[in-house]
């Protein structure tokens, strides 16, 4: 049984939790989400997506979405990761899924260390935060079962990939294919793809 993750950074602040699902992938969009719990939740099995098994993450995602106060979902395209690199990508995507909240956050809570200010928002970066706090936790399960699926969708397209399995990641099998096929428009140009 995982530790309960802390429920909140400051009491009685709406607070979203920001986390990304993607960044050491060679194809695919960068997924980031915002998340916004209620102090009080009954999601107890919450942990960081990479903790979790798939049966668990995509059981989480509904009740995620049923029970977060608000949530939001935004896609960074690869040529887009090109164009700006990685790291600004997911901030950009984190940026991009705050801004779709109708709920305004007091105060937002980001997973790693680095983060660009929010407008008018004060922020907390929280190395390991989706093992830490429900709120990233949360947003990290989002991300990653979008992403998930959206890379499963491109695999029926591109199925020499095996997207399906490796979700875009640097595996053996995905790498001996970009050298037998070469590489798709999902491909990210700017990243060592052979």
């Amino acid at each position: 049984m995982s530790k309960r993750l802390a429920p909140y950074y400051t009491q009685g602040v709406v607070e979203a939790g920001c986390d990304e699902a993607g960044r050491g992938c060679l194809a695919g969009p960068v997924v980031a989400a915002a998340v916004i719990l209620p102090e009080e939740t009954s999601l107890t099995s919450l942990n960081d997506s990479k903790q979790l098994s798939e049966k668990q993450r995509n059981e989480l995602r509904i009740a995620i979405e049923e029970q977060a106060i608000d949530y939001a979902v935004a896609f960074i395209d690869p040529v887009k990761i090109d164009e700006i690199n990685i790291l600004w990508a997911s901030i950009l995507g984190m940026h991009e899924s705050l801004d779709q909240l109708k709920t305004r956050p007091e105060h937002i809570l980001v997973d790693g260390n680095k983060f660009k200010p929010y407008p008018f928002t004060p922020h907390t970066c929280v190395v390991k935060g989706d093992a830490k706090f429900a709120s990233i936790a949360a947003a990290s399960i989002l991300a990653k079962t979008y992403r998930d699926e959206f890379m499963e969708k491109i695999h029926e397209e591109f199925p020499m990939y095996d997207w399906k399995q490796n979700k875009g990641y640097p595996t053996v099998k995905h790498k001996g294919a970009i050298r037998e096929h070469g590489i798709t428009d999902y491909h990210r140009k700017s990243f060592k793809l052979g």
